[in-house]
């Protein structure tokens, strides 16, 4: 009989005393270490350290299983699916915002409330970021997670509770202990674009229906019935404000409220600020728009609140908005305009795409005159032709799409469109194997079209990352016959770089430089480049992970490769067809003759490394080679352990850029550091 069958469902006390100040040491820390890494970003100890204290907890529950609680770390992983979703009853309705779509209508805002108030002053505001996510409201009773509810109508919302849960930014417990009776927490539920384009990218290799953006994903994954499904997908919250609170002292300001609930334990938008006045509003508008593109997450606009608690309280309600808020989005993302042509386009697998050429019209902000239509298959769906008026947006906010044709608007000679029979770049011939939706130009890297965007690809941000040479520059470089695959990018010369329109001597030394750093990268960011039909920066990170090397990732078969997961038999098929190709075996043994390289990634017990052997290692700043992940997998494949945090007993900082104030007190300290450069340098002699 286990020790489990010894006691009462309900008996505690029969837990020896020792077992339940283990249990509850170990969920403290793993709250506190989990709080590090997914709301700071900032975590302090290893991964694998944390798998320890993890493993141990949920084994010591599994043997005294009557010491598991719901806000217990080990619960967060999901239960059984439920049958559906209970209705939730506000206390508190959930009011929307009235929208403004100008700055006049921001300065009204601020007449209105000053007139109602009898003040002349300004007004302080609380401005953050409007996120492109799903509101939920979250409920603790003496710190504990106890409800998580949709906004549904404002007023009854959906029981969501069990997918709340999964996601790893919302504390089950919170911090300290001093904290409210009741608590209701309310914030948007969203999905960051990285995690984003993993999950597609994830979707596609297995070959099902891609999710169109971030926010229908992120309401998608709220609503799942299997929480296990849920917890596969990459959700975030930031909470904006406070429903209602019992047992506890209110803030008396609305950045105050956010400021304590960060102290709680619960993740607020870092982008909030407080600002003086309906033009200190206005300048906050026109910051977070011109940055709008690199926040790691959507937002569609910016919300203005009054500040102080007394002051909302005497602005009060109209029926379905606070008088005291109001939501100032940006421009319009769709638009009406008419197609005046349909063209095609050559991408570098060879994908003819037929896009709509427009009659220009401003989207977001942005003057726009082509439009994707993705495929034939779209086209034909849509029934895009010529002199339609059609609605287009901006999907994800970058790439223009056609929405929809406006047929009552149609003219009588407009005429449907054929797939071309010969590419429009190369003239060779254009091939749609059966089951595709995707038709293809057959010519190769005969084709200037598939030459340019692979080579455009091979350089971009994720790939090898080379500063410098841009979209244009490239078009430049192919059509004067410099350069015909990646691996010519690498046997440039100053003299003929500085023959090209605009690029003179120190502009040509630049781009050289800029060549021989990208020569430092990483396995998954190589793979990535050579580009790999199917495979995008999430599957080539799997691939480089689960072989370790890229003789190991060529040898492998269909099978080997279906064996990873999130891998399908499409993307498996691409993956190994890719290198039997004579033409790409020739590709990736010219590159890695150039000079290419990456520190290898081990799988091997830290006992067979000796470079950090007890050693402690902080990891800091931005690094351009590999990410933080795959350095600390290096130090700890060499017997060395990476902390967050700079003591005198640290055996060294390395550093990347924008590094701060941890790179400041190591120097402070006399901790040894060193630069990315000088890191790979150290790997490099442990792998000669």
């Amino acid at each position: 009989m286990n020790n489990s069958e010894k006691m009462s469902g309900d008996d505690k006390s029969a837990v020896p005393s020792k077992i339940r100040g283990r249990v509850s040491q170990l969920r403290k820390f793993i709250n506190h270490h989990s709080h590090q890494y997914y709301v700071l970003d900032d975590p302090e100890i290893p991964d694998a350290e944390f798998d320890v204290l993890f493993s141990e907890l949920v084994q010591l529950e599994q043997e005294f299983p009557v010491l598991i609680t719901p806000e217990s770390p080990t619960q967060r992983v999901g239960g059984k699916p439920v049958d559906g979703f209970a209705q939730v009853r506000h206390e508190l309705a959930m009011l929307s915002l009235d929208n403004a779509f100008s700055d006049q209508s921001i300065l009204e805002f601020d007449e209105r409330i000053r007139e109602r108030l009898q003040r002349e002053d300004a007004f302080i505001y609380a401005v953050e970021p409007k996120l492109d996510g799903t509101a939920i409201s979250i409920v603790y009773e003496d710190g504990v997670l106890v409800r998580g509810a949709t906004r549904g109508d404002g007023r009854t919302g959906e029981d969501v509770t069990h997918n709340v849960r999964t996601i790893a930014s919302i504390p089950l417990q919170l911090s300290g202990s001093k904290y409210p009776q009741y608590l209701e927490v309310r914030g948007e539920i969203f999905m960051p674009r990285d995690g984003f384009e993993a999950l597609n990218e994830r979707v596609r290799a297995k070959g099902e229906k891609l999710f169109m953006n971030p926010r229908n994903a992120a309401a998608g994954s709220l609503r799942q019935l299997d929480p296990r499904q849920t917890a596969k997908r990459p959700l975030d919250m930031f909470a904006y404000s406070i429903g209602v609170m019992r047992g506890g002292e209110m803030p008396g300001s609305h950045s105050q409220s956010l400021t304590y609930l960060q102290q709680l334990g619960i993740k607020v938008c870092p982008e909030l600020q407080v600002v003086e006045g309906a033009q200190g509003c206005l300048e906050y508008f026109r910051e977070i728009g011109a940055k709008r593109d690199d926040l790691p997450y959507d937002i569609d606009g910016v919300v203005y609140k009054v500040d102080d608690f007394d002051l909302q309280a005497q602005l009060g309600f109209v029926t379905r908005a606070p008088r005291w808020a109001i939501a100032h989005k940006f421009p319009a993302q769709e638009q009406t305009t008419t197609v005046v042509d349909i063209g095609w386009q050559v991408g570098r697998t060879g994908a003819v795409t037929p896009v709509a050429r427009l009659e220009p019209v401003l989207v977001g902000g942005v003057n726009v005159s082509n439009a994707t239509l993705h495929n034939f298959d779209e086209l034909r769906r849509k029934d895009v032709r010529p002199g339609d008026s059609v609605v287009i947006r901006r999907a994800g906010d970058v790439i223009p799409e056609v929405v929809r044709v406006n047929l009552k608007q149609r003219p009588k000679s407009a005429r449907l469109v054929a797939l071309p029979d010969k590419c429009p770049v190369c003239g060779a011939a254009v091939l749609r194997v059966e089951g595709e939706a995707i038709a293809r130009c057959s010519g190769g890297f005969t084709c200037p079209a598939q030459r340019k965007e692979a080579i455009k690809h091979f350089a971009s941000r994720r790939a090898l990352d080379i500063e410098g040479l841009g979209s244009k520059l490239i078009d430049q470089m192919v059509d004067d016959g410099l350069v015909e695959s990646p691996s010519d990018l690498f046997c440039l010369k100053p003299a003929q770089l500085t023959e090209l329109e605009r690029m003179g001597e120190k502009s040509a030394a630049n781009l050289l430089e800029s060549l021989e750093r990208s020569k430092n990268t990483t396995l998954d960011r190589f793979l990535y480049a050579i580009g790999i039909r199917g495979v995008g920066d999430a599957t080539s990170l799997v691939l480089a992970e689960h072989f370790t090397s890229l003789d190991l990732v060529r040898d492998a078969n269909q099978e080997e490769l279906q064996d990873i997961d999130d891998i399908g038999p499409i993307v498996a098929e691409q993956i190994h067809s890719f290198f039997q190709q004579p033409h790409n075996k020739v590709l990736v043994e010219k590159l890695i003759a150039m000079g290419i390289h990456w520190p290898v990634l081990v799988k091997q017990s830290v006992s067979q490394g000796t470079l950090f052997a007890d050693k402690t290692v902080v990891l800091t700043g931005t690094l351009q080679t590999m990410t933080r992940a795959e350095a600390k997998l290096q130090i700890q494949a060499l017997g060395g352990k990476v902390t967050g945090s700079v003591t005198g007993k640290t055996s060294m900082v390395i550093y990347g850029e924008n590094a701060g104030s941890k790179l400041q007190k190591a120097r402070k300290l006399d901790v040894p550091t060193a630069d990315e450069n000088e890191f790979l340098s150290m790997l490099a002699a442990t792998n000669p």
